[in-house]
């Protein structure tokens, strides 16, 4: 068999080196929030109620990649620690709508600059160009695997 059709070893094969980076990541960030008391998962919970308030819980499931039972648990801890606030939904009253309190709004703020400095420290070896691009392409892969297949 030509070494053209050998499969790559693990270490250079994307899909393992793009796991890697993730894991390397998603340890720095709790490392990063532990002195808040948030774990990586509460920080992304936080963040997208940030940026929509009333978001729902299954929503916030899909988003995080968790499931709907997962997802209670966090916001119900996050509800318990007195960072977020759930209200019934006046149309659905299964529903409950998040959002932020003030001393969330507070620890988030702190949180957002403890994370920047771990993605930046991730990024201190690619330029600006680079890093956009690695964005961008790791964007593209994200929509090609989203696509139902052919």
């Amino acid at each position: 068999m030509s070494s053209n059709l050998m499969p790559l070893p693990m270490g250079k094969r994307v899909g393992y080196v793009l796991k890697r980076a993730q894991h390397a990541l998603r340890i720095r960030l709790d490392e990063a929030l532990l002195p808040l008391a948030l774990t990586t998962p509460q920080y992304s919970v936080l963040s997208a109620v940030e940026l929509a308030p009333g978001i729902s819980n299954a929503t916030l499931a899909r988003a995080a990649f968790v499931t709907a039972q997962t997802m209670q648990g966090i916001v119900a801890n996050l509800e318990r620690m007195g960072l977020l606030q759930r209200t019934e939904d006046p149309a659905h009253g299964r529903i409950r709508r998040g959002e932020l309190t003030r001393q969330g709004h507070e620890v988030l703020g702190h949180a957002h600059r403890l994370v920047a400095a771990v993605e930046s420290r991730m990024l201190s070896s690619l330029s600006e160009k680079e890093a956009a691009a690695l964005a961008t392409l790791l964007e593209r892969c994200a929509e090609n695997l989203s696509r139902p297949c052919q």
